[in-house]
């Protein structure tokens, strides 16, 4: 389901319709169409609604923010990638879920704890 920019400021209580657009401007936000008729995916919503957190809850300025965002972007691609690495180990046999378990357990011996 799409949202239009309008539906989107008025779906987030504390969003102001220029922060959003110096967002989109600053590439914080990517939404879909043209300046007079951006679609909003549920992504893009739950990334402004994190945004709005961080700037309007959290006080994190707008040299912070692109940091804070891009650290954040990492960490769902780290998670993304180690889903698929779980639901590849997950499909393997028995024997080789055993020995996999079995080395991470070993190099988790092996590395020093942070």
């Amino acid at each position: 389901m799409m949202l239009s920019f309008n539906e989107v400021v008025n779906a987030i209580e504390s969003l102001h319709a220029q922060d959003l657009n110096t967002w989109i401007r600053d590439g914080w936000v990517l939404p879909s169409g043209n300046t007079k008729n951006y679609q909003f995916s549920e992504i893009d919503v739950a990334r402004i609604q994190l945004i709005s957190e961080l700037f309007y809850e959290c006080d994190f300025d707008a040299e912070a923010m692109p940091v804070v965002l891009n650290l954040l972007d990492q960490i769902y691609g780290l998670r993304r990638q180690l889903n698929t690495l779980t639901r590849a180990i997950e499909v393997q046999p028995t024997e080789i879920r055993i020995k996999i378990s079995q080395a991470l357990t070993e190099s988790g011996r092996q590395s020093p704890q942070t």
